[in-house]
């Protein structure tokens, strides 16, 4: 996904090439936050197991790293920089583990629009390769349902996702194909994550909106910056 990447003969990104690289920036700000306040604030995160923690630590830093990458390209950052969530989120396991399959959720289906819709094919691989680890994240978020301590309301047997229906916990991956949850446009996707963005939408969505919860920007590290990694023996 870089500026010269293109099929056509224009130099600029087309207006729903930038419409989906915008909303996915709010997607990855709002990832960003959310792994940043379960691991520096939700009572469960440290009974976990060590596995378990530094799943979370991980996805952390690749979600900060596909911010960067979109910004890159936008050369504009998020136009959210703080997010409500629903009542209970990172004080009760059941709630957090609830919400954060919902947004993973979310954001396969948005990338799944970009796979659709965006004008180049090197965006749109791009795009599903993102896709490909945030539907890593929410197999792993299933995963910690099981290891969740029994002070912490554990082991938590069901999980509720973007679908409003609660899903068994067992196996963890249970999605033979990635749901697009009928989504074709990226306002669909947009429209799904307001209520975490905007305050009104939160509110008529019934989140707490006592305190907000800021996007702390970071420069992740892994093991190759900004999906530079493509294989272990290089392309041909």
């Amino acid at each position: 996904m870089r500026r010269d990447d293109h099929d056509d003969d224009s130099d600029d990104l087309r207006r729903r090439d930038r419409d989906i690289l915008v909303a996915a920036e709010i997607a990855e700000a709002l990832a960003v936050t959310t792994y940043t306040n379960i691991i520096d604030g939700a009572p469960f995160f440290s009974r976990l197991p060590d596995d378990d923690q530094g799943y979370l630590v991980a996805a952390r830093q690749e979600e900060m790293s596909h911010y960067l990458l979109e910004q890159s390209v936008t050369s504009e950052p998020t136009p959210f920089k703080s997010f409500f969530y629903p009542k209970g989120m990172f004080q009760d396991a059941q709630t957090t583990l609830n919400v954060l399959v919902t947004l993973e959720d979310a954001f396969i289906a948005a990338y799944l629009v970009g796979v659709r819709h965006f004008s180049t094919a090197d965006s749109r691989v791009t795009a599903a390769r993102i896709m490909g680890i945030e539907s890593d994240h929410r197999t792993l978020a299933r995963v910690l349902a099981g290891d969740v301590a029994s002070q912490d309301g554990g082991p938590i047997e069901k999980i509720t996702g973007a679908q409003g229906v609660a899903e068994s916990a067992d196996p963890p991956n249970n999605s033979g194909y990635e749901r697009t949850l009928c989504w074709k446009s990226i306002n669909q996707a947009v429209a799904a994550l307001t209520p975490f963005a905007d305050i009104n939408a939160a509110k008529a969505a019934g989140f707490d909106v006592s305190k907000s919860f800021g996007f702390d920007p970071f420069t992740p590290k892994l093991p190759n910056p900004l999906g530079d990694f493509i294989s272990f023996t290089g392309c041909q």
